[in-house]
C-alpha cells in the first residue's frame, strides 16, 4: 500500500500541511514526488502536489487519488525543498510557493457544473430545468448564477437531492499542434503508382512529385497547400488511397521564430574585465559556491563578463540562469544572448502570451535549452545541473515580489547557488546598500570595473535649478540649457533621450480657487489625468471617470492639471521643435504585445530624434547616436515616504546618465530639479557611488534602517476603520510583549495610502537585529486571526519590505 503526501491547492492557513491519500494500484509505478494530482476534498475535487510517497499513515479510512495531471514530475527534488524553505522565509503557504515556480498555464482552473444525481429521474425536475438538462446533461455554474430564476430552482432541486454540484479541475496547459503529412509507401512504389494516375488527378501527381523531388518523408499540411497553391481535396484523395498519412505533431509557440539572430563571438577582454572574470571562472572550475558583486560603471562591459562566464559553464555541460529586470529585458538584451548561444536560450518575460511562456518553460523542463534569460520568476527555472546564476542590475526593486510569496530573487538565487555549489554573480553600477555592505564585510566577493569600454569617459552632467528658471520667467518644462542642447542635437542629426519619472498626461487635477483635488472615491489617492481618453484614472484600483469641467466643491471653472506627464511633454516638444520626430514610451504606448520592441527598433534605426519615456528607458539601452540625456523631474521620488527614496533617486539618475555617449560620440546629461542641493542629485551628477554609500550609510545607522537592521512590515486592512485600528493595536502590543527589548515596534499607524478599494489600511513595522522567534510569533498572529481572515479582514506580512506605501 503506497500513501502519497499531498499539498492541496486550497488557500487556508489551517490546511497548510500535507494530507495523506491512497495511491491506486494502477498508478503505483507512475506517481512520484513533484507530480500534480486531482484528489477529493470534502464535496469537491482539488489539485494538489505530491511531495512524498510513504507506506504508513495514521488515518483509518483513506480517500484515493482520483487522477494524475503529469506523467513526469514538474517540480524536481530541489524545487520541492526550495518551496518549503520559501514558505518558511516569507511566511506564505506552501501551495503559494509551488504555484510561483510554475507558468500560468499549469495553474489549475476550477469550474463548477450542475449534474443529475444517480437516483434522480428527469421527469422529477421542474420543467425549466428539465429542458436545460435533457439537452446538455450538465449546466455550467456561471450560466446559473447569471439567471436568478434558474438559480432559485437549482437551489431547491439540490435540497431535494435531484441535482448536485460537481467541482471540476480544468488544465489550462494546451499544447500547440499542426497537421503533418507523411508518405506511406516507398519512392519506387510511388513512382509506379503515379504513372497509372488519370488526367484529372494532375494535382495529386504534383503533390507526390513534390515529396520525391525534395526527398521528404513528411511535410506540414498547411505549408504544402501554400507552396503548391492547392486546395484540400487532392490531399484528401491521396489519404483515401493510403498514399499519404496525416497526423498531429506538437510544435512550440516561439516568440522569436521570425527573427534571425546574428551570430557573435567572444570579444577580447580588458585588463579589468580579465581580473573580474578570473575568480568566477575559478569557482566554476572547482564547483564551489561563492556570491560575487560585479560593481561596474555603466558601459564598462559587464555583459561580456556574463557571456564568457556562461560559455565556460556550457563547456562543462551545465546550465545557466540570467535574471534581468523586466524593463531592461529589451530586444537588445535578448539579441546579445541569442546571438552568442543561439537556440539553446529560452526567454521568459511578461510580454509573452500564456502559451508562449508555457512552451519556453517546457523547453527548459525537457532539457532542450541550457540558458534561461528572464525576469524575476525565471530564478525558478527547472534546471537540475546549474553552473551559474547571474542577476544583472541587482539593485532593481522589481526583483522583489509584492504579493505572496513575497520573495526576493537574490535570496532564491543564493539558496540555489548553495544547493548546486555554483557561483552567483550580482551585477550593478549602483548596488543596493545591503549588497555593497555585504561585499565590504566579505560575505560577497567584490569585483570592480571602474572604467568604460575603450576608455570612453563618463558623460558630463549639469544640474539645473528649476527654481532659478522660474525666477527668470521661464515657465516651460525645459530649462534654457536643455532646450538649446536639444536644438543643437537636432541640427547635428544626433539623438536625445528624455526621461520623466511619470506616466499619463499630468499628475493630478486641482481647483485653483478652493484647492480641491480630484481623488478616487475608493482610495485615498489623487486620480491621474489621461489625455487620449479625456479621463482621470486611479492607478491602484482601476476606477476611471470623465474629467470634470467645473470644480465639484465650489463650481469654479479654474480646475487645472498639475504636474507633468509624458503626453504633456510630447505636446510641448511638438510646439517648440515642430520638426523633431518623437517616440514616446510609457505604460500607455507599450501595453500591446511587441510594441516595446517596435518602438525601440524604430529609434535604433534612426527613425526618430527624441526618445521620451518613463522608467522603462532608464536601463539596458545602448544606442550609438544618443549624445544627450535630459532628466525632466529628478526629484519625483525624493519626497515619497520611503527610507530608500534617496537611494532610488541616486540609482535612477546614474542609470539614466549612463545611456549617453556609450560609443564614438561624447555624451552630455542635463538634470532638472527643484532640490539641486540634495546629496543624491549632487553625487549622481559626479557618478560618485562611494561617497553616496558613505553618506547614506551614516543616515541609515542613525535612523536604524537596513543594512543595520532587518525590517518586517505587517499591514492590516478592513472596510471598517474601527476594526483595523483595534486589530493593529492588538498585534503591536502582542509583538511588544513577546519580542526582546532590542526589537523596535513602530505603530499602529495609518499606511501612507490609508485607503484602497474602500478598505482602510493600518500597519506596524518591526526593526530588529536578531529575533530567532519573530517568524514563530508572526505565524501565531496569522493563525489567531484566521477566522476573521475568512471574512473581511486581511493581514499581510512582508519580511523584507521594498514597498512602504
Amino acid at each position: 500500500m503506497k500513501i502519497a503526501k499531498v499539498i492541496l491547492d486550497v488557500q487556508a492557513i489551517q490546511l497548510d500541511r500535507p494530507f495523506d491519500y491512497l495511491v491506486p494500484e494502477e498508478l503505483v509505478d507512475i506517481i512520484q514526488p513533484g507530480i500534480r494530482v486531482i484528489v477529493p476534498f470534502g464535496p469537491r475535487s482539488v489539485q494538489g502536489f505530491v511531495i512524498d510517497i510513504g507506506e504508513n499513515t495514521d488515518i483509518k479510512k483513506l480517500k484515493q487519488i482520483t487522477k494524475i495531471l503529469d506523467v513526469e514530475p514538474i517540480l524536481n527534488k530541489e524545487l520541492l525543498e526550495l518551496g518549503t524553505w520559501l514558505s518558511n522565509q516569507t511566511l506564505c503557504m506552501q501551495i503559494s510557493s509551488y504555484q510561483a515556480m510554475l507558468p500560468v498555464a499549469l495553474k489549475a482552473k476550477y469550474e463548477k457544473e450542475i449534474v443529475l444525481t444517480e437516483s434522480c429521474n428527469l421527469d422529477d425536475l421542474h420543467s425549466n430545468l428539465k429542458g436545460l438538462l435533457s439537452s446538455k446533461h450538465t449546466i455550467n455554474w456561471t450560466e446559473v448564477e447569471e439567471k436568478p430564476e434558474i438559480f432559485k430552482l437549482v437551489k431547491q432541486e439540490i435540497q431535494r437531492g435531484n441535482v448536485e454540484v460537481q467541482y471540476l479541475v480544468k488544465n489550462r496547459a494546451n499544447k500547440k499542434t499542426h497537421k503533418v503529412l507523411t508518405l506511406e509507401k516507398s519512392v519506387e512504389d510511388i513512382l509506379q503508382i503515379i504513372n497509372t494516375f488519370p488526367q484529372q488527378a494532375a494535382k495529386q501527381k504534383e503533390v507526390l512529385e513534390f515529396f520525391i523531388e525534395k526527398n521528404l518523408d513528411s511535410y506540414p499540411r498547411l505549408s504544402l497547400m501554400q507552396e503548391l497553391s492547392i486546395t484540400d481535396s487532392p490531399l484528401k484523395g491521396l489519404i483515401k488511397k493510403n498514399l499519404l498519412k496525416e497526423r498531429e505533431v506538437e510544435i512550440y509557440r516561439d516568440p522569436h521564430a521570425q527573427k534571425r539572430f546574428k551570430k557573435t563571438t567572444p570579444l577580447p577582454l580588458t585588463v579589468e574585465q580579465q581580473s573580474a572574470i578570473m575568480p568566477i571562472l575559478q569557482s566554476i572550475e572547482e564547483s564551489k559556491h561563492q556570491s560575487y558583486l560585479l560593481f561596474g560603471v555603466t558601459g564598462s562591459g559587464k555583459t561580456e563578463v556574463y557571456l564568457q562566464s556562461i560559455e565556460e559553464v556550457l563547456k562543462r555541460g551545465k546550465q545557466a540562469i540570467v535574471l534581468v529586470p523586466e524593463i531592461s529585458l529589451t530586444p537588445q538584451m535578448v539579441e546579445r544572448f541569442k546571438g552568442r548561444f543561439g537556440s539553446s536560450v529560452a526567454v521568459l518575460h511578461s510580454g509573452l502570451s500564456v502559451g508562449e511562456k508555457y512552451d519556453e518553460w517546457r523547453k527548459i523542463h525537457r532539457k532542450e535549452v541550457n540558458v534561461v534569460v528572464g525576469a524575476r520568476s525565471a530564478v525558478f527555472a527547472p534546471f537540475d545541473n546549474l553552473g551559474i546564476i547571474i542577476i544583472d542590475e541587482e539593485h532593481e526593486t522589481s526583483y522583489k515580489q509584492e504579493e505572496n510569496p513575497r520573495y526576493h530573487a537574490r535570496d532564491v538565487a543564493i539558496w540555489r547557488g548553495k544547493y548546486h555549489q555554483c557561483p552567483v554573480v550580482l551585477g550593478s553600477a549602483t548596488p543596493t546598500l545591503e549588497t555593497f555592505a555585504r561585499s565590504s564585510k566579505g560575505v560577497y566577493q567584490l569585483l570592480t570595473l571602474s572604467k568604460r569600454m575603450h576608455d570612453k569617459g563618463m558623460p558630463d552632467v549639469e544640474i539645473i535649478d528649476m527654481r532659478e528658471e522660474l525666477r527668470e520667467g521661464n515657465r516651460s518644462m525645459f530649462s534654457k540649457l536643455l532646450f538649446e542642447k536639444m536644438q543643437d542635437r537636432l541640427e547635428k542629426g544626433e539623438q536625445t533621450v528624455l526621461f520623466l519619472n511619470r506616466r499619463g498626461y499630468s499628475t493630478f487635477i486641482m481647483c485653483r480657487d478652493c484647492g480641491f483635488v480630484v481623488n478616487c472615491h475608493e482610495c485615498d489617492i489623487s486620480l491621474t489625468y489621461h489625455r487620449n481618453e479625456q479621463k482621470v484614472k486611479c492607478h491602484y484600483c482601476g476606477h476611471e471617470e470623465k474629467v470634470p469641467s467645473l470644480c465639484p466643491s465650489c463650481n469654479s471653472e479654474h480646475i487645472r492639471f498639475f504636474g507633468t506627464g509624458t503626453q504633456k511633454v510630447e505636446e510641448e516638444i511638438g510646439k517648440l521643435l515642430p520638426n523633431a520626430r518623437i517616440i514616446r514610451m510609457d505604460v500607455d504606448t507599450t501595453s500591446r504585445k511587441g510594441s516595446h520592441e517596435k518602438l525601440l527598433t524604430a529609434f535604433g534605426e534612426g527613425r526618430a530624434d527624441i526618445l521620451l519615456g518613463t522608467q522603462m528607458i532608464a536601463k539596458g539601452l545602448d544606442f550609438p547616436k544618443v549624445t544627450l540625456v535630459g532628466v525632466l523631474t529628478a526629484d519625483t521620488m525624493l519626497h515619497l515616504p520611503d527610507f530608500r527614496s534617496s537611494e532610488k533617486t541616486f540609482q535612477l539618475l546614474t542609470q539614466v546618465s549612463g545611456r549617453a555617449g556609450r560609443h564614438e560620440l561624447p555624451g552630455e546629461v542635463v538634470i532638472q530639479t527643484y532640490t539641486p542641493e540634495h546629496y543624491s542629485v549632487q553625487l549622481a551628477s559626479g557618478h560618485d557611488y562611494m561617497q553616496f554609500y558613505q553618506t547614506e550609510m551614516g543616515l541609515r545607522k542613525i535612523h536604524q534602517y537596513p543594512p543595520f537592521y532587518f525590517l518586517a512590515l505587517v499591514t492590516i486592512s478592513h472596510p471598517e476603520i474601527t476594526k483595523v485600528v483595534s486589530v493593529t493595536e492588538k498585534i503591536s502590543s502582542y509583538l511588544l510583549n513577546h519580542l526582546s527589548n532590542k526589537a523596535i515596534v513602530l505603530g499602529p499607524v495609518a499606511s501612507p495610502i490609508p485607503r484602497i478599494k474602500n478598505r482602510y489600511r493600518y500597519q506596524c513595522m518591526i526593526k530588529y537585529k536578531d529575533e530567532p522567534l519573530l517568524r514563530h510569533y508572526l505565524k501565531e498572529i496569522m493563525s489567531h486571526y484566521q477566522k476573521d481572515m475568512q471574512q473581511e479582514l486581511q493581514i499581510t506580512i512582508d519580511m523584507n519590505p521594498y514597498m512602504m506605501m
